[in-house]
């Protein structure tokens, strides 16, 4: 946060304690930059200002964080001392005054007048040199604000004014077919550019054939889209009047598009799926940058791109064959030098340390994410008795119900999953011990508790704060039932925290959940 320039190191106001709280952001013009720098050295592009600024604070390197030009916004006050505000604008004066850069408040009694405020910046937003999605209303008297308190999810003194979303009309091109890691093939539209919401929109994801059915999308429509959650490009609606009689309908194919094999489609589901898991370049593909990704073997310096390389190369036909790359194959690819493929390497030898349930995530079961590769590392602690599963021992489960169980098994049941796994065993990678390699904490809050998150939590993400709870003995799960001990309640929380109210289990929202693991 030092590296943060609008930051002060020493406030310019003599307090004898000051608790604030703030945003840090990425203004438009260091994002574009920013990814304008990522395309040249072949990285993925950041898909939009809120994550390269989250991606940017995590940065273990405080010399990487200081080269994205970040800023911050301090917008309010949680403890004071040496000072007796009486108004969160009296707060806002104050965070000024001690040198932070703070969003001037709007204050009026009138709630025209702050309708209509809302709706300027609504049509102006664009117009800013940072990115917003809304407005945030506020009673200004701090006193009030105490005695209206809190709900389980948000305040009572404060209310979030979402903008609606941005739409657009323009005309479908083509449609053309992407398969993903599972092998799910999905249509997506080529669009006529057009500028929304801050950005020029060319793609929009078409979900599956029901979808296309459904809205009656053709070859040619025009469509209304808008951006989902202010990132991701959707199509609403035809614009039926602006039809020709020149649109042709979009007939799904019965082979996949990459390699030819048969299309299949699960009873139950909407996805075709290409039915060459193995050797269909597409699935090769994603299924080698999942098994990279930081959430899996977290393998520095292993891109999409790299991915591209090696596989175009024919040095992997898999994700097993990356830790038996050498130096001299690497320095071949393009832009791989060899200090680059020295840390790659040191990369890939890091990776044969990750832990089982990581290991077991990278491997792109379906339906196992990560909570539930954690899950079942918890109740087989090496790969060979996670093989050895069976369906009625993987079925009692908590959080592993028929179909996944079912999907454990079918993997297993596999021999190229099992010669993939001897690949990777036979290159050094960690499979588990029997043997527990930490002590659990025992005395905190959450000690054998386990906690269903719901919502968006004001400062942490799914990950910080299920890595929190596991620090503290307890587990995290992704539906309420009675054996649920509490629901971690944050903005937009739905159906999970109304079964928690009916089954009357402790709601928390973050502050008491931090404030629960401090206290221990």
């Amino acid at each position: 946060m030092r590296t943060v320039k609008n930051i002060p190191l020493r406030l310019q106001k003599e307090l004898t304690v000051l608790e604030a709280r703030g945003e840090v952001y990425l203004p438009k013009a260091s994002f574009a930059k920013i990814n304008e720098q990522r395309e040249k050295n072949g990285e993925t592009l950041f898909a939009n200002c809120r994550n390269a600024a989250a991606g940017s604070i995590r940065q273990l390197d405080p010399k990487v964080t200081a080269q994205r030009e970040l800023r911050a916004f301090i917008y309010t006050m949680l403890h004071v001392e040496g000072a007796a505000p009486e108004t969160h604008s009296q707060c806002v004066e104050l965070l000024k005054e001690a040198g932070f850069t703070v969003m001037e408040p709007f204050i009026s009694s009138d709630i025209e007048k702050i309708c209509d405020y809302c709706q300027y910046w609504g049509e102006h937003r664009h117009d800013l040199p940072f990115d917003i999605d809304g407005m945030v209303i506020k009673i200004n008297s701090l006193a009030s604000q105490a005695s209206l308190g809190n709900r389980a999810k948000n305040p009572r003194w404060a209310i979030a004014y979402k903008f609606p979303p941005e739409q657009g009309v323009t005309r479908i091109e083509e449609i053309v077919l992407q398969v993903g890691r599972t092998g799910a093939v999905t249509p997506v539209a080529n669009l006529e550019p057009v500028f929304l919401a801050g950005s020029t929109i060319s793609r929009a994801t078409l979900h599956n054939e029901d979808f296309i059915r459904e809205k009656d999308i053709r070859i040619g429509d025009y469509v209304v889209i808008q951006k989902a959650g202010e990132v991701i490009p959707e199509v609403v609606s035809v614009v039926t009047e602006k039809r020709t009689g020149s649109e042709t309908e979009f007939v799904f194919p019965e082979v996949c598009p990459v390699c030819g094999a048969p299309l299949v489609r699960t009873e139950g589901e909407a996805a075709w799926r290409c039915s060459d898991s193995m050797t269909c370049p597409a699935q090769v593909r994603e299924g080698i940058i999942h098994f990279a990704s930081r959430d899996a073997m977290n393998i520095e310096g292993l891109g999409p791109a790299v991915i591209t390389q090696l596989l175009d190369a024919g040095l992997i036909a898999n994700a097993a064959d990356l830790y038996y790359l050498t130096k001299e194959q690497l320095v071949t690819l393009e832009r791989m030098g060899e200090k680059s493929a020295d840390n790659l390497l040191k990369s890939l030898e890091v990776s044969k340390t990750r832990t089982l349930a990581q290991v077991v995530y990278a491997l792109g079961i379906r339906l196992v994410g990560q909570n539930v590769a954690k899950v079942l590392a918890r109740n087989f602690p090496t790969m060979e008795l996670l093989k050895a599963a069976s369906y009625d021992e993987l079925v009692v489960i908590d959080e592993v119900g028929p179909k996944i169980a079912e999907s454990v098994v079918s993997y297993f049941a596999q021999g190229r999953h099992i010669a993939f796994l001897d690949k990777l065993a036979a290159a050094g990678i960690s499979m588990g011990s029997a043997v527990e390699q930490t002590e659990k904490p025992e005395n905190t809050p959450f000690s054998g508790k386990t906690v269903v998150l719901t919502g968006t939590l004001p400062t942490l993400d799914r990950r910080e704060a299920t890595a929190l709870i596991e620090q503290a003995g307890g587990k995290t799960s992704g539906s309420v039932s009675k054996k649920t001990d509490y629901v971690l309640a944050g903005e937009s929380a739905g159906s999970k925290l109304t079964k928690a109210q009916d089954l009357g289990i402790a709601i928390i929202d973050e502050e008491t959940f931090l404030k629960m693991l401090n206290d221990r």
